[in-house]
């Protein structure tokens, strides 16, 4: 049937923009404002290109912008205490111990190290563009675009534009109009900057330019960075000054930032040159043209990646107009949905670049970040990331694997170490730069956990299927998983079957046991299961049926008397159900071999295992775990009720980034960067062999337009959809034939590339 009339129709958006602010009458969607420059840290406006990030005050008075850098981490530990234990020769007598049930055993193995946290990531320095203020104060309008990802500010003729670029890899700030004096300064003494960090400043001029610059050296170490900053100005008079630069006169400056870490001495003259040249090598600059070239070269990049996918719910213009504040206080409006989204989508793209998203994303106004402001990958990245692929985001996806491939050379010590093995073992916590695995503690026997490197490769995986290609390097990291595995995988149980021991689900343990690791966690044998069959599918024949069979060997899910899905598939051991973790039902998500269409006794059960599970202390991954959980399980009501868990729980701050725990207690971008995919998953569904059209629709998503998603069988997809119809358009780039799952019923689909194919109700 016909769409009907009042399913929104294709629109373009009006935002926030570098020549708007976002009021005054104007649709906001692809971006967000505020009335009032930020006065936390937290509430910048955030700008990056995935290396170098920015945190946008917004005051044209004193304009504060805190720039970071994915390699900014502080040492912490010598490298002794950062290698993994070696431990594999006492891991016999932990694994009988623990066939035995010895609910205390892996609470001692351990090389009698205390926890330590990997380097903590931190904020490099301010810029600062000081002016003496107006009297009145007049209104100040900040704004971000995400589109573009300039952070504007303007208060009368004043205005100030920032941007990360995501070509020249540059933090470009832009001032027109900045009064008859400002003062300018790199500033690196943000909160709880350790007190005996060495940072010296230094101004240099030549040529008619002038270049600051901020050394900094970490207490005790000959590991540093620097940052520097070229002025350009359109005249005037400049000045050294004991805390940088004074400037009279100009009409406009550009400042171009950036910032290194290194070893030793910096070459500043090198980096100074770099931005020099930039600029064009030498005066004179017209700073007002080589801000809009600047700028060209960055959004067509930035640009062309954020507008491959949108949302529109149909909205209430009246909602649309309002600050990204005022519309956080209407959790149930569909603006706030539409906003939360392309925010998400921005904020993830501008993190990822050689690194994925942090716990933190790519900023940070503080020295003392949360958890080091790590990578962790027993949930939290791996949630950050999972709309990169359907979302169509594979500058996330190329980052992500960046990543991994730096690392794989630590992942075999830690399988040598640790396990006594060949091949790869993923650390739960990294920072970016070791992949080793040292940290771990008696209550959270990290060390012990295996499956993190196939929950870091699915994504890989699925880019893949999506692309209909295979990257040589990703196969090779499933070789090395299935080596992992081929000697780790050596006890059997009871029934003969291989027994996964030492066995840890994240970040639990069963009723009862003092010790974390078991026997059996459910996570870790879908994790075997999975990449054993995905090294099988690219081997050798005889290769291929040796993985096979030790794959079939593996134990089946257990389903406990409660009807749930167990977290450990092993008699004897009982669930824990108030907890923040969903790790046992990795099977469900992100893997889909627990799901209603093949499996459904065992979708049931896992749809038990949601209902008894609890939120423990409400941390916002696990509200949007269970939301991404139950909307592969087909279930609505669950996947709306955890988006308003989110919505309403005071999550997000002003800038739209958002907190781990409920009253924006802890900066964090689980919530931020997972509420697209967990909107994606409610709305379209893709396997390389299945489409499910609208599973699990929230009741506050009643309609609207979805754009451009990328399915795992090769077509893109455009989806509207209304109370009782819907209509989707794919594009495929390679033939299918697919399962069409939508509330109309089951059917097959085949698709030939590059023919357009409807399907409505």
């Amino acid at each position: 049937m016909p769409i009907p009339d009042d399913v929104t129709p294709p629109r373009t958006y009006a935002t926030a923009s570098a020549t708007g602010h976002g009021g005054g009458g104007t649709s906001v969607v692809h971006g967000t404002w505020e009335p009032a420059p930020a006065s936390r840290w937290e509430d910048a406006f955030l700008t990056g290109n995935g290396r170098h990030g920015a945190l946008v005050h917004g005051d044209p008075e004193d304009d504060r912008v805190i720039v970071t850098h994915h390699t900014l981490v502080r040492p912490n530990n010598p490298p002794a205490a950062a290698a993994p234990p070696r431990l594999a020769a006492a891991l016999p007598a932990l694994q009988d111990a623990l066939l035995a049930g010895d609910p205390t055993a892996a609470a001692a193995f351990t090389d009698g190290r205390p926890l330590r946290w990997v380097r903590p990531f931190h904020p490099g320095f301010l810029t600062r563009v000081r002016r003496p203020p107006d009297i009145p104060a007049l209104p100040v309008r900040r704004s971000v675009d995400f589109t573009t990802g300039v952070v504007s500010c303007l208060r009368r003729e004043r205005r100030s534009e920032v941007f990360v670029s995501r070509a020249d890899d540059v933090l470009v700030q832009y001032v027109t109009s900045p009064g008859p004096v400002v003062e300018i300064e790199l500033d690196h003494r943000l909160p709880g900057v350790p007190a005996d960090l060495e940072a010296g400043r230094g101004v240099a001029t030549a040529r008619g330019e002038t270049v600051l610059t901020l050394r900094v050296r970490y207490p005790g170490s000959a590991l540093g960075y620097t940052g520097l900053t070229l002025l350009l100005t359109d005249g005037g008079r400049t000045t050294v000054t004991a805390s940088g630069l004074r400037v009279e006169g100009a009409g406009r400056l550009l400042l171009l930032t950036r910032v290194r870490s290194h070893t030793g001495d910096p070459d500043t003259t090198g980096e100074t040159e770099a931005l020099r040249a930039l600029a064009g090598g030498g005066p004179p600059v017209d700073p007002e043209a080589l801000h809009a070239r600047l700028l060209a070269r960055h959004t067509a990049l930035h640009g062309t990646a954020y507008r491959r996918v949108t949302l529109d719910l149909g909205a209430d213009e009246a909602d649309r107009v309002l600050p990204g504040s005022a519309l956080l206080r209407r959790p149930d409006s569909p603006a706030l949905l539409e906003r939360l989204f392309a925010a998400g989508r921005y904020h993830l793209l501008s993190s990822s670049g050689t690194h994925p998203p942090r716990l933190t994303g790519l900023w940070t106004g503080e020295w003392e970040t949360a958890w080091s402001g790590a990578f962790t990958t027993d949930a939290n990245l791996n949630l950050q990331t999972a709309s990169a692929v359907v979302a169509d985001l594979p500058e996330v996806t190329e980052a992500h694997a960046a990543l991994l491939h730096r690392q794989v050379e630590d992942w075999r010590d830690n399988a040598r170490a640790i396990f006594g093995t060949r091949g790869i073992v993923a650390p739960s916590h990294t920072d970016g730069i070791s992949g080793h695995s040292y940290h771990f503690s008696r209550d959270y026997p990290l060390h012990l956990w295996t499956a993190g490197a196939d929950w870091l490769l699915k994504p890989l995986l699925d880019d893949e299927e999506a692309h209909g290609r295979r990257d040589p390097r990703t196969s090779l990291l499933l070789r090395e998983l299935a080596l992992f595995y081929e000697d780790f995988l050596t006890r059997t149980g009871p029934d003969g079957r291989i027994a996964v021991v030492p066995s840890y689900s994240p970040e639990n343990r069963p009723r009862g046991w003092s010790g974390g690791a078991a026997v059996n966690a459910t996570m870790d044998v879908a994790a075997a299961r999975h990449a054993l069959r995905a090294a099988a599918e690219r081997a050798s024949a005889p290769d291929a049926t040796r993985l096979g069979a030790l794959a079939a060997r593996l134990p089946e899910y257990r389903v406990n008397g409660d009807g749930a899905l167990a977290e450990w598939a092993w008699a004897g051991l009982d669930d824990r159900y108030d907890h923040r973790h969903l790790s046992h039902l990795y099977p469900v998500w992100p893997l889909d071999e627990i799901n209603p269409y093949d499996t459904p006794a065992l979708a049931g059960a896992a749809l038990r295992a949601l209902e008894l599970r609890g939120p423990e202390n409400d941390s916002a991954h696990g509200h949007l775990h269970h939301g991404l959980v139950a909307a592969r399980l087909g279930d609505a009501g669950r996947t709306g009720a955890a988006l308003a868990r989110v919505l309403t729980g005071d999550y997000f701050h002003d800038s739209l980034m958002s907190a781990h725990y409920p009253a924006r207690d802890v900066y964090n971008a689980d919530a931020a960067h997972t509420l697209p995919a967990l909107l994606i998953e409610a709305l379209v569904q893709s396997t390389p062999g299945r489409l499910v059209l609208l599973p699990a629709p929230p009741d506050r998503c009643p309609r609207g337009r979805l754009t451009g998603v990328r399915t795992r069988f090769g077509a893109r997809l455009d989806l509207t959809w209304s109370p009782g119809a819907y209509r989707a358009v794919l594009h495929p780039d390679r033939d299918a034939e697919i399962d069409l799952r939508t509330p109309r019923g089951t059917s097959r689909l085949v698709l030939h590339a590059g023919e357009e194919r409807t399907v409505d109700s």
